[in-house]
């Protein structure tokens, strides 16, 4: 997917998905519901919270949360953690107003353009953390709580919910990418959160991401969610503790780095010299001058909210096709 941008109307900033048809099946998906249309068609004209979404539609609040979490993981609409009256609520707005499908890529020889790769949050290579700090499995406590040495135990492996206050946790993503291409654009989404004691939902961290040793930029958690369960959170884990995360998709190319959306950094594509490397190195965590140095709760696919693990999309194009194609670009 990449984003192009509508000047036509000079008033307000239009943001168009093009997407091809293999992704746009999860578009089709969420929007698949009268419901779920009706909210997404409410939403492109202001921004809700759940409750305000349940009670606009007569439906309970449990019911808004899940249609709109269908919503999020089409990518089209945001969340958000803003201060309420009562503790913090979730505010949700329309991502696009314009969807394109392109179907260029059904021609016949046409080559595949986009290479996805996903890991379990617990294949780190390398880890530098402090407590408070642990590993769960989706049964069972990974070693000690608040144990640095349990991040090297081999049933690592196997964690879904994993959490530190300061430090970070390094991964490789194998690079799936033809030898020869070209990466134009890289996507990294993840759920994740805020590290307080037990949970508390004013509770600020600034968490950092890195690729190839390059800082992309740093996101802004709100808090460390709980007080009511996530929906994959596994029922031994006591409600009084962290349940749930955001999902937030870093992206890279070559107009800069964003986060959802939101441009962060001024660091390229080009910078992270992504070609023809057997990995690429991924490092998350909290720097030691953060701001907000409240820590990270990171959730695999058995925990938390949303079914991913640590999800990294590569769009490429072959060097002779970006060659023909000079230096168009479609806004």
């Amino acid at each position: 997917m990449k984003i192009e941008r509508d000047y036509a109307n000079k008033e307000k900033l239009n943001r168009v998905l093009t997407t091809n048809i293999d992704d746009f099946l999860n578009i089709a998906k969420a929007l698949s519901t009268d419901l779920r249309t009706e909210i997404f068609k409410t939403l492109l004209h202001q921004s809700m919270n759940v409750m305000e979404i349940a009670e606009r539609f007569s439906i309970p609040a449990s019911t808004a949360a899940i249609n709109v979490r269908k919503l999020e993981e089409a990518g089209l609409i945001q969340t958000e953690m803003v201060p309420g009256t009562r503790g913090t609520q979730k505010v949700c707005t329309a991502v696009y107003s314009r969807i394109v499908v392109d179907f260029s890529h059904l021609r016949p020889g046409s080559p595949e353009t986009t290479a996805v790769v996903s890991i379990p949050i617990g294949h780190f290579v390398d880890s530098h953390v402090s407590g408070p700090c642990g590993l769960l499995s989706e049964h069972s406590i990974i070693g000690e709580m608040d144990e640095p040495r349990s991040f090297f135990e081999p049933e690592r492996i196997s964690a879904q919910l994993i959490w530190f206050r300061r430090g970070y946790l390094e991964y490789r993503f194998p690079n799936r990418v033809p030898r020869g291409a070209v990466i134009e654009n890289l996507e990294l989404s993840m759920e994740l959160c805020s590290e307080a004691p037990l949970f508390n939902l004013d509770w600020p961290s600034d968490i950092t991401l890195w690729i190839n040793g390059k800082e992309l930029g740093s996101w802004t958690s709100p808090g460390d969610f709980g007080g009511e369960r996530g929906i994959l959170t596994p029922a031994w884990w006591g409600s009084e503790n962290t349940q749930y995360g955001l999902l937030k998709t870093w992206r890279v190319n070559s107009d800069g780095s964003f986060i959802d959306g939101r441009g962060i950094s001024n660091v390229t594509i080009p910078q992270l010299e992504l070609d023809d490397k057997p990995y690429l190195t991924v490092r998350i965590g909290i720097k030691p001058d953060a701001h907000n140095d409240g820590g990270i709760n990171l959730f695999g696919s058995r925990f938390g909210n949303y079914e991913t693990d640590l999800k990294m999309k590569l769009d490429f194009v072959n060097r002779n096709e970006k060659k023909n194609a000079g230096d168009d670009k479609t806004w």
